[in-house]
């Protein structure tokens, strides 16, 4: 198979943590996304855990083999801060889907119980590495052949920080809405990547 082929499967994992989002609260009675965080949809204990993680299935798997095959056709790429901040993000990708999955979170327990203290430190891991990946790619593709990754970068980031501005400072009644800002920015541009390494643009 040809490398560029496996960007189809960030498409893929956006499709399947979309699916996610979208559908698992009809097994979740009284789910309020407005509310709520999306990782209370597969959380241990939650009522909609077994269909999460079934239309979950794809979204780690295919993300990664994506990002990776993307990290793999970056060795064709002069710029170096592009090259980093790739591969950045491509460790909050493996971050996010070995922390998520050993340090699931644990419904109705609180941030005081130790699982979750840890799924909230993967969390600022997660955010730390994709802030620091997207600036990177935002300022070192503006020029060159990879300006339309550059707005992307920028797209994304700034979902990202309004979703992290509002989840601290709105109030909780909005605090699922403005987190599907931060978790959606990241899945996305992880898709973008798979875009471009289809298009050929990393050759």
């Amino acid at each position: 198979m040809k490398l560029s082929r496996l960007g189809l499967f960030g498409v893929i994992s956006l499709i399947s943590y979309a699916a996610m989002v979208v559908f698992s609260p009809l097994a979740y009675p009284g789910y309020d996304w407005l509310s709520m965080a999306v990782s209370d949809l597969s959380a241990v204990g939650a009522p909609s855990a077994d269909l999460a993680n079934r239309l979950n299935a794809l979204f780690a798997p295919c993300g990664i083999v994506s990002i990776m095959a993307v990290c793999v056709s970056m060795e064709r790429v002069r710029e170096k801060l592009l090259r980093l901040g790739i591969y950045i993000f491509c460790a909050m990708e493996w971050v996010c889907n070995v922390g998520y999955e050993m340090f699931p979170w644990v419904s109705g327990a609180g941030g005081a119980n130790p699982q979750n203290i840890m799924h909230l430190i993967v969390t600022v891991l997660v955010v730390v590495f994709s802030l620091t990946s997207l600036v990177l790619i935002a300022v070192s593709a503006r020029k060159g052949k990879h300006k339309e990754l550059s707005v992307w970068a920028v797209l994304c980031l700034t979902m990202m920080l309004l979703g992290a501005v509002g989840t601290g400072v709105m109030t909780k009644a909005v605090f699922g809405l403005f987190e599907r800002f931060s978790t959606f920015s990241a899945v996305i541009f992880n898709a973008i990547l798979g875009i471009y390494l289809l298009r050929g643009n990393f050759e």
